[in-house]
């Protein structure tokens, strides 16, 4: 019997938000914290035309792409690079600077795949404690040790909801060592209209060692076709063009992509629409003591510890009626909380009732 050795990692896979229900056909998914609103219908158009060359390999740069995020988001085209989702981004910056032995720092409820592709590649991962499920600046700079290389923050968090002002997030880096890399995941900053808030990409342009994550899985709504993007120096990005695979960004979600950006009407209405529910259901759950975090990105964090039913009560009860919530006990070891995305007028509406028919 031949015995083949491979490596075996000590890591918990990543476990997306359930989008299936037993025996249940009608499922409203609200887990996964995906657009509310769907694709751009500009974006839909370019999907639909039959004059896409399917036969040809895609640009491996994804050159007008990056031409369109320089425009929409006033920043240097030769400082950003592309990936199958930020997720793919992650990796290779995990890939580029990360050696065995080497730290890196995560707030410990924060988006899993910081940790899960830095002990891919045999680093340290160092939990920061967060105060009230909110990432702290002095938590961090307390684990900082000379085998520090990377910090990462996502801000606002997944999937806690909470988020670092601009006078916090200027701080961190001050404080930080110089030579450790910051890694701000934006992933939510379109939705963000906290005026006290600032994105990392309009914070750090300029900075050698900030690298900024962008996704379109987001309020763009092109989650199936995996396109994100990173921001960073010229030198990050020139290497990690080396390590990027040759054709990681295929061709339809380039043009979708490109085309969503300019489509600000189609921006600006899931903007308002995720506000206006947010604090419609925000306000709707109080009613029964189920509390959240302050209004930031397409998601709420609830809390049932003054709710008369459990997080895995209410749970059980509205995959019962087919509408699924993120449980926050997988991967984050968070218990008797559940994350809700902000879904459509439809999906909102029904999700309410079916709440007034659980307690009721």
């Amino acid at each position: 019997m031949i015995t083949l050795k491979f490596k075996k990692f000590n890591i918990e896979a990543y476990k997306p938000g359930k989008s299936r229900v037993k025996k249940l056909r009608k499922i409203i998914k609200l887990s996964a914290n995906e657009s509310a609103l769907g694709i751009s219908p500009k974006a839909k158009k370019i999907i639909a035309n039959k004059k896409i060359n399917l036969d040809k390999y895609p640009d491996g740069k994804s050159k007008n792409l990056r031409k369109s995020i320089s425009k929409t988001y006033n920043c240097n085209s030769e400082k950003v690079i592309c990936g199958a989702g930020s997720d793919e981004v992650i990796q290779m910056i995990c890939q580029l600077f990360l050696n065995p032995k080497d730290e890196v720092i995560v707030p410990e409820y924060s988006f899993l795949m910081y940790r899960i592709y830095s002990k891919i590649v045999g680093a340290k991962v160092v939990f920061s404690k967060e105060i009230n499920f909110k990432i702290s600046i002095k938590e961090i700079l307390k684990k900082v040790t000379n085998k520090t290389k990377i910090v990462f923050i996502a801000n606002p968090n997944n999937p806690t909801g909470t988020y670092l002002t601009k006078k916090e997030v200027l701080e961190l880096r001050r404080k930080l060592n110089k030579n450790i890399l910051l890694v701000i995941d934006d992933a939510y900053a379109e939705y963000m209209t906290n005026l006290d808030y600032s994105s990392g990409l309009d914070l750090f342009k300029n900075k050698e060692n900030v690298f900024i994550l962008r996704t379109f899985s987001k309020i763009f709504g092109l989650a199936s076709l995996r396109v994100g993007w990173g921001y960073g120096s010229k030198k990050i990005i020139d290497s990690l063009n080396v390590i990027k695979p040759p054709f990681n960004v295929n061709g339809i979600a380039q043009l979708a992509a490109a085309e969503s950006l300019k489509d600000e009407k189609f921006i600006n209405k899931s903007i308002k629409h995720n506000l206006f529910y947010a604090k419609k259901i925000k306000k709707f759950l109080e009613k029964y003591n189920i509390f959240s975090n302050t209004i930031s990105a397409n998601f709420l964090f609830l809390n049932f510890e003054k709710s008369k039913f459990s997080a895995n009560y209410f749970n059980k009860k509205l995959k019962s009626k087919g509408i699924i919530l993120r449980s926050t006990e997988a991967g984050y070891h968070i218990k008797n909380k559940l994350r809700l995305s902000i879904g459509s007028s439809k999906e909102n509406l029904k999700f309410i009732s079916v709440v007034k028919g659980i307690f009721n």
